[in-house]
């Protein structure tokens, strides 16, 4: 594991405060563990390649309900087991833990269906529609014994591990703001998912929930959350602009918009300096400390910026390993919280989803 530098000075200048470098282990050092991929699509394509690439971990099934399409994925990524049906994923014996990758509607469905087969369970983020559906996944988990985490991959990155020790260090000193933003870009239509309110579309569950967890691991839980919002043309939220304050009063400030493609920066500024993290700043992505007085103290550049999904991949392999039914990074009772988040935003926005 890389150690890291001292988290409070800088050996040429005792005053200056540096970075400390990040102690997120290699992912190819994890347990390999069999995965099973549900819903091949775009993101799924994504996260097996990292896989690949970068870890040694094992995709030995995928299926979909559509068999051609499992098979043309199976074919391109090498993968053993071919089925038509999510069922037949949940019964290959080789499946220890299971990729739910379908669109927002069906994580529910999809990743319960995994857990009552008593298999360990990963969700592409944002977890569920809402945090009731979060609320019956989280307790049938603990109830089976089995691992359920978000697949929420910026809080496995290493430099948010960086920031959670200068965070940790108080090197920022109390911190007062933070912002984030996520926009894209969509052109209008009815056929993308983003657009479908039946999918759980929407910029929020898609985009927005990037900048909202952000937020929540920096400044803990909310104290009020208030938002503003614009629908698409099916209704589903467009661009949504959230202020949240914590329990010690510090601010939030959040975007997220499928209207137009933003920076996709975020801040943390505190009473002795702040973080800058350049866009987009749920990738991989350089982190700055700047002064008070605006001035450069130190930069973190990753050494890679490509297959970042291979991180969550690993911890969740570490901790299936281990026996452990949840994430020290990504706890089940702050995807709750968050999810509880979006549920407040779209209700100030006006937005529900068929069969909520």
């Amino acid at each position: 594991m890389p150690q890291p530098r001292p988290a409070d000075v800088d050996a040429h200048d005792p005053t200056r405060p540096v970075l400390p470098a990040p102690r997120t282990p290699s992912p190819r050092d994890a347990p390999s563990v069999g995965w099973g991929v549900i819903a091949p699509g775009g993101i799924a394509a994504s996260f097996v390649e990292a896989l690949r690439v970068h870890t040694e971990q094992r995709v030995v099934a995928v299926g979909s309900r559509d068999l051609a399409r499992a098979r043309a994925f199976a074919d391109r990524f090498g993968i053993p087991g071919v089925y038509g049906s999510y069922a037949e994923v949940l019964d290959d014996e080789r499946v220890d833990i299971v990729y739910v990758a379908s669109p927002h509607s069906g994580h529910f469905e999809h990743a319960l269906q995994a857990i009552e087969a008593g298999r360990h369970v990963l969700v592409e983020k944002a977890f569920t529609r809402n945090a009731r559906e979060a609320e019956r996944l989280i307790e049938a988990a603990r109830e089976r014994g089995v691992f359920l985490m978000e697949a929420m991959w910026t809080r496995f990155l290493p430099h948010i591990d960086v920031v959670r020790q200068v965070l940790d260090a108080g090197l920022l000193g109390e911190v007062r703001t933070v912002t984030a933003d996520h926009g894209q870009y969509m052109t209008p239509d009815a056929a993308n998912r983003l657009f479908a309110p039946e999918l759980a579309g929407g910029a929020l569950l898609d985009l927005g929930v990037y900048p909202v967890s952000f937020a929540s691991m920096v400044l803990g839980p909310f104290a009020s959350v208030t938002a503003v919002g614009t629908k698409a043309f099916t209704g589903v939220d467009g661009q949504a602009s959230i202020v949240v304050s914590s329990e010690s009063g510090a601010h939030g400030v959040l975007n997220t918009s499928l209207f137009a493609r933003t920076p996709t920066m975020a801040s943390i500024s505190g009473t002795h300096a702040r973080l800058e993290i350049e866009g987009d700043f749920y990738a991989p992505a350089t982190v700055h400390l700047i002064s008070r007085d605006h001035g450069p103290l130190d930069s973190y550049v990753p050494a890679r910026r490509t297959g970042g999904l291979c991180y969550e991949a690993a911890e969740a392999a570490r901790c299936v390993a281990a026996g452990r039914t949840e994430s020290d990074l990504m706890p089940l009772d702050e995807t709750l919280r968050v999810m509880r988040v979006l549920d407040s935003v779209r209700r100030d926005l006006g937005v529900s989803y068929p069969g909520e």
